[in-house]
């Protein structure tokens, strides 16, 4: 038994220390000398204090801000421990009563606008935390935003240009709009 055991252990431990120690170190090591804004979880510092990440959406419900796509995280919205989706399907009965009351909430808030509402304004996102809208859910919310604070539509409207990121290599993706950005962005303007 003690000729099993012997090797057995070493080669637990030596794995232990390969596996759960020195690797770990390297990965992050490299990480951090070559990506270090994305290593330390991409975040977004002003006056040198961190106010979120690229990479986590945030709860913005004022009509003086752009709004990301609904959290189905809880027991609070964005909630980067509890990430997941709803896992409700499009036959779901839950699912249609919850686009069906965030529709009449964003029309109720922008009565004047009579624009198809996209998608990802009342569907959540697959981890309930995606931190991005697309061009035509910022387009949508432009008049309200640009009326709540009193600007013009068009100067908004050439923030939401500016802040649009394009697909990779220009085909891979889709145009997106990282929602804290835009807000940070036109947070600047005053």
């Amino acid at each position: 038994m003690k000729k099993i055991l012997r090797p057995a252990l070493v080669l637990f431990f030596l794995l232990t220390l390969l596996t759960g120690i020195a690797y770990p170190l390297l990965v992050t090591g490299v990480a951090q000398s070559l990506f270090p804004a994305q290593a330390g979880g991409s975040l977004i510092l002003r006056d040198g204090k961190p106010v979120g990440s690229t990479l986590i959406g945030q709860n913005f419900s004022e009509p003086q801000h752009f709004w990301g796509r609904p959290s189905a995280t809880g027991p609070m919205p964005y909630n980067a421990s509890a990430s997941g989706g709803s896992n409700q399907g499009p036959l779901n009965p839950a699912l249609t009563d919850a686009v069906k009351s965030r529709i009449e909430a964003l029309r109720s808030v922008d009565p004047g606008n009579t624009a198809a509402v996209p998608v990802d304004l009342v569907t959540a996102s697959a981890s309930g935390l995606d931190p991005h809208i697309s061009p035509a859910a910022a387009r949508f919310q432009v008049a309200r935003v640009a009326r709540a604070r009193d600007l013009p539509v068009e100067k908004v409207q050439r923030l939401v240009e500016q802040q649009t990121d394009k697909p990779l290599l220009g085909f891979l993706g889709e145009s997106q709009i990282n929602v804290l950005k835009l807000n940070l962005a036109l947070e600047a303007l005053h």
